[in-house]
């Protein structure tokens, strides 16, 4: 049976017996039809090293992939503390509960004979005299808080080959080193945000396999470390990495990321603060609760290059300002008027803020 009657939509393909060798030359439609072709062929020769192979692939070999990256994250933080101080003339001074919940924010008092300081954690104050100056300080606090992130990448590569992409930034991390002085520190980078990775291999006209492996992370203060008298700040971090097979303009989700913590802190006065009802006034008290939710959405696409000429930018129908225009109108794109009309460009942009459309 020929390879012909086998794989009847190759017709490009052609064969040729010369000795103990078999040449194949020609054109096949994808990666996954040339390894069947030279799987074929193996078969009619006692060895691999008796095929020639000069086969091309046709069709298109750069993939753009179209990714969004989603996410949801809401907060809430309650907390409630108390505090006081007293002051007795200029030789005596005593804060009963300072710093009492050990949490930055929180109230600090320190009581001197300049008077009384507390830190930014203060909303509420109070104060009587009674042979001395009692203050009273409260730290109530709700809070909720919403965040939404959106990246939009998009990048090509070869079928083959790997690309990758980050929005975000690096920050320095110091490395102590050993010698003699024993104090050298050099500084490190390492990298956080919104990064991409992806190697896609195109299967055949229709069909792309990827291997794609998204990442999101931020800074997280709450668990910084310290070397060498630096602050050193961890990294939350959320990575999947997966390989699957699509057609072009397909698109495949990956969801149920999902992060949910809760935080609950009660610090208190030895004793007084155990005592029912009054013991509040001896302790203080936080909640906080975070959720996030992440979902990443993949589309990849077979693409050529553009065609000869000048593609199209955002910036090409921007006309700076005069002098007249910019400080007496306020305008931050000039009308023109004293320059000759140029044709539209051709495409536009998509939204107030996007990709140019051809």
């Amino acid at each position: 049976m020929s390879l012909h009657e086998i794989l009847p939509d190759e017709q490009d393909i052609r064969v040729v017996a010369s000795r103990d060798k078999i040449i194949l030359s020609g054109s096949v439609s994808g990666t996954a039809r040339l390894e069947q072709v030279l799987a074929l062929a193996g078969t009619q020769v006692p060895s691999k090293d008796k095929i020639v192979n000069l086969l091309e692939v046709a069709g298109v070999h750069q993939v753009m992939l179209e990714v969004r990256i989603s996410e949801m994250s809401k907060s809430l933080l309650q907390k409630l503390g108390f505090n006081f101080n007293f002051f007795n003339g200029g030789d005596f001074g005593i804060s009963l509960l300072n710093n009492l919940t050990s949490i930055p924010e929180a109230i600090s008092v320190t009581a001197s004979p300049a008077g009384v300081s507390t830190s930014s954690g203060l909303n509420g104050m109070f104060r009587f005299h009674a042979g001395g100056t009692w203050t009273g300080f409260i730290d109530a606090l709700k809070e909720n808080g919403l965040v939404k992130v959106l990246a939009e990448p998009t990048l090509i590569a070869l079928s083959g080959q790997t690309a990758s992409f980050l929005a975000g930034g690096e920050f320095p991390i110091p490395v102590p080193q050993g010698g003699a002085s024993g104090n050298a520190v050099t500084i490190d980078y390492k990298h956080y945000g919104v990064g991409l990775s992806f190697t896609p291999t195109v299967l055949s006209s229709g069909k792309i396999s990827m291997q794609v492996a998204p990442e999101v992370s931020e800074l997280d203060a709450s668990n910084a470390v310290y070397i060498s008298g630096y602050v050193v700040p961890a990294l939350t971090t959320r990575r999947v990495s997966t390989v699957i097979e699509l057609g072009d303009g397909q698109s495949f989700a990956i969801a149920g990321l999902l992060k949910e913590s809760t935080r609950e802190v009660v610090s208190k006065f030895p004793l007084l603060g155990d005592i029912p009802i009054i013991g509040i006034l001896f302790r203080s008290s936080q909640f906080q609760k975070n959720e996030s939710e992440l979902v990443v959405i993949v589309t990849p696409h077979l693409v050529k290059p553009l065609p000869g000429g000048r593609p199209a930018l955002p910036t090409d129908a921007f006309v700076e300002p005069n002098a007249w225009e910019f400080y007496l109108l306020g305008m931050m794109e000039g009308r023109g008027g004293d320059k000759p009309a140029a044709p539209p460009p051709p495409g536009g942009v998509e939204g107030e803020f996007g990709h140019v459309v051809p």
